[in-house]
């Protein structure tokens, strides 16, 4: 009989879009069940990508001490019920109600994954409680995992926790699909037809930014920079593919407007694949503010692009300065500025191969997969 494995995340799109395959990956091996809250059919969405049993269980990622009270409960009667052998969680609400509710039940493997740190760039009593819980859910847990050496640094110089850490592979949750993300599966006609049709010349030289359009990565210095560029620049476009949060951390209204009015930014919205976008754009730009080990940065090398990005957590160890990109202090606009710049005017001329090789050779899917799987199957 197989042991078994359950997986909690605080939303289903951690387990189905951080976690793709390898859910399934480890049902060869274990009985995996994804916990995780419900959300609409997403979290039927997961049974189905990934083959494995899911159970709801709704946890919030608002503070909300009486309902996650609520939740620590409901975990423990499942995991009370399940038995399992490992709980393993990924986000940071999950982890905290999961770890705490699985040393109650006496789960004997309880494992969590930092995936990245909220309360470096936080101030005051929000802080202070951050680490509070952060020392909570490492207290409760068995083994933690960084995702990457930051995130290892943040935990031992902020005194989270004194047990060992360890980083899986050379870091990251789930590595990179490099088949997936290949620039050969995009051809000529694919790439012209696209740019076309979003208005982007054969002559234009692309800036791209994947992700949430929010100021904690680094978008209203983004905009600023390239409007300040764009009268010096004759064939520049900046490529904006993701939705705006606009309750949870807005944008400054200038830049929204400048958005709107710059007929050389091109915002696309949600799209549910980045590759194209990849495909037709020249350089990714992710000047964000904090990370834990950013998917889009290895992806944009798996592709065969450059990136600038800020010398934050993740970022500064994907990226090996003028092999692959180059790294900028965060916040900076002027530095950005400048390093845009650099690359239009090819002053820094970085290979496509190299960038896709130095990602394939080192985060490539089964090579993570593979240690996870060892990690697991060393616990007693």
């Amino acid at each position: 009989m197989k042991k078994k494995l359950i997986r909690i995340s605080t939303v289903p799109m951690s387990l189905s879009g951080l976690l793709t395959g390898q859910l399934n990956f480890m049902t060869t091996y274990f009985e995996v069940v994804g916990i995780s809250s419900k959300d609409g059919n997403r979290l039927q969405n997961v049974n189905n990508q990934e083959k494995i049993r899911t159970i709801p269980v709704e946890i919030k990622r608002q503070i909300s001490p009486l309902n996650d009270l609520i939740t620590v409960y409901q975990l423990y009667k499942v995991l009370k019920k399940e038995k399992p052998f490992i709980v393993h969680s990924l986000t940071p609400k999950a982890g905290l109600l999961g770890m705490i509710a699985s040393k109650l039940a006496g789960v004997p493997n309880r494992l969590h994954t930092f995936t990245g740190l909220i309360f470096p760039t936080k101030q005051g009593f929000i802080k202070q409680i951050l680490i509070a819980t952060d020392k909570i859910l490492c207290y409760c847990a068995t083994e933690i995992y960084p995702e990457g050496q930051g995130i290892k640094n943040d935990l031992i110089n902020y005194k989270i926790t004194s047990k060992p850490l360890k980083i899986i592979g050379n870091g990251n949750v789930n590595g990179i699909n490099i088949n997936h993300f290949n620039p050969e599966n995009f051809g000529f006609d694919f790439i012209s037809n696209l740019k076309k049709k979003i208005n982007i010349s054969k002559e234009d030289y692309v800036f791209v930014f994947i992700g949430r359009l929010v100021k904690d990565k680094g978008i209203n210095e983004l905009i600023t920079a390239f409007n300040e560029l764009h009268p010096h620049l004759d064939n520049a476009k900046l490529l904006l593919v993701g939705d705006y949060e606009h309750d949870l951390d807005p944008l400054e209204k200038d830049t929204i407007d400048i958005i709107n009015t710059n007929k050389s930014i091109i915002s696309t919205g949600w799209v549910d694949d980045v590759r194209p976008y990849f495909a037709i754009s020249n350089i990714l730009v992710f000047p964000s503010y904090r990370e834990g080990f950013p998917n889009v940065v290895m992806q944009a090398g798996a592709m065969g692009l450059p990136s600038i990005v800020t010398d934050i957590n993740g970022a500064n160890e994907i990226i090996i300065p003028n092999e692959n990109g180059i790294i900028i202090p965060s916040m900076d606009k002027d530095e950005l500025k400048d390093a845009m710049l650099k690359f239009y005017n090819k002053d820094i001329v970085i290979d496509s191969n190299t960038c896709r090789a130095l990602i394939v050779n080192r985060y490539e899917q089964s090579i993570l997969w593979k240690a996870q799987l060892h990690e697991y199957q060393t616990l007693k």
